[in-house]
């Protein structure tokens, strides 16, 4: 049974990942909860679409 030492120690490290970003994720809701919502703000997530140019 050699061979559980370092499935183990993934699993370990998986878990810890996901701990981690759980708790990102928590923080960043509880931020957004917390500060007054622009509405005409672009989302921090998704990028600011540039103007169309008039170039005709």
């Amino acid at each position: 049974m050699a061979g559980r030492g370092p499935q183990t120690f993934k699993k370990r490290q998986k878990e810890q990942e996901r701990k981690e970003r759980q708790e990102e994720k928590r923080a960043r809701r509880l931020q957004r909860k917390l500060e007054p919502r622009d509405p005409d703000a672009p989302d921090e997530d998704q990028p600011a679409e540039s103007e169309p140019s008039d170039e005709a």
